[in-house]
């Protein structure tokens, strides 16, 4: 993953006395031979002695106001962190988290798979581990920003780049969901498609009774663009697809192309 950089970044904080920079500035108390105050003069000789007129003392040159630096971390490091959620690469020792995702299957009402073994997992991780992306697809491990766990996946997992369209997948652990996780989740990584690689269409296929993935689309802005009428064959029996669609220029006016 390319390392994000730094840039400083300047800020000016006006003193306090910015207001009345215009007028002389007082010199400091304790100066031999003047008096605080906003007019100062040598003190009158003594009797007898050639008067001199008053001489105003030389006005200070008012402060510079002091510049106050603040780094903020920027590149990609930041674009792929959100608020809640961090996109990162699937490591070899994230095996078991998603073992934990796969058994969840049932519960998210989708295709049974074959049970696998806990050394196909260790295999497949670390296979992500060191993959290089073939052609924009890839898939994500989405870790929390507070505590660092991994709560789920997110992927590119379909490409058309002649016409510039990708589809993508998430997953987010049965006892994470309704956080706003999947939808952050799904934000930054449509921007990276969107802004990075120049892809002008995200798709989404879901299932018709997962309400809940139906309603985060439509939230972030997707439209319904077709059903395909039992289409997907599991549980005994065919289900429909709905496929959901956001154009480039949609996902800007809603959640702008260069970040949050």
């Amino acid at each position: 993953m390319t390392r994000g950089f730094f840039v400083v970044q300047t800020i000016r904080r006006l003193p306090q006395h910015s207001r009345a920079s215009s007028l002389p500035a007082a010199p400091p108390c304790g100066t031999r031979g003047r008096r605080c105050g906003a007019s100062h003069v040598r003190r009158a000789p003594g009797r007898g002695a050639r008067r001199r007129p008053p001489v105003a003392a030389p006005a200070r040159r008012a402060s510079r106001p002091r510049a106050h630096c603040r780094v903020i971390e920027w590149g990609m490091a930041s674009s792929w962190t959100g608020r809640q959620v961090r996109l990162r690469a699937v490591e070899p020792d994230d095996w078991t988290a998603f073992m934990r995702l796969a058994g969840e299957d049932g519960r998210r009402g989708s295709r049974l798979d074959l049970p696998r073994s806990a050394e196909s997992y260790r295999a497949w991780a670390k296979d992500q581990a060191v993959a290089d992306c073939d052609d924009d697809r890839f898939r994500l491990a989405v870790q929390t920003t507070v505590t660092g766990e991994l709560v789920g996946t997110i992927g590119s997992h379909r490409t058309g780049p002649r016409s510039g369209w990708f589809e993508f997948d998430v997953t987010i652990g049965a006892d994470h969901r309704r956080k706003g996780y999947a939808a952050e989740a799904l934000v930054l990584l449509m921007r990276f498609m969107f802004a990075e690689r120049r892809y002008h269409k995200c798709l989404g296929a879901i299932f018709a009774h997962n309400e809940a993935s139906l309603a985060l689309t439509r939230r972030l802005g997707f439209t319904e663009e077709g059903r395909l009428r039992e289409h997907v064959f599991f549980a005994g029996r065919h289900h429909d697809l709905v496929m959901m669609g956001m154009l480039a220029d949609e996902f800007d006016r809603r959640h702008t192309l260069s970040g949050p």
